[in-house]
């Protein structure tokens, strides 16, 4: 089984993000737990595939976070001085 694709990550909306974040959360748990117990004998390439997921997940994730941050600054950010009214404010000093 190969790696997951960011690709599929950044497909989600960002509900299907939050979900698929808790139900990556909740195969490692299994995981974890089936190891735990030894009940898990083979498969042990699935703490990579499941931790290399919730990376991706909480990557695109937090990449949101901060375009959405970034476009509520840009939108509340008062516009910028001039070059020249820089210039003349800083020779006078």
């Amino acid at each position: 089984m190969a790696l997951p694709k960011i690709q599929e990550a950044r497909e989600l909306d960002n509900q299907g993000l939050e979900q698929a974040i808790a139900d990556t959360r909740r195969k490692m748990f299994d995981l974890r737990f089936q190891q735990a117990t030894r009940q898990l004998q083979t498969g042990l390439h699935q703490f990579k595939h499941e931790r290399h997921r919730l990376a991706q997940l909480m990557t695109v994730l937090r990449e949101r976070q901060l375009a959405t941050a970034q476009s509520t600054a840009d939108s509340d950010a008062p516009p910028a001085a001039t070059a020249s009214a820089t210039d003349s404010a800083t020779e006078e000093e």
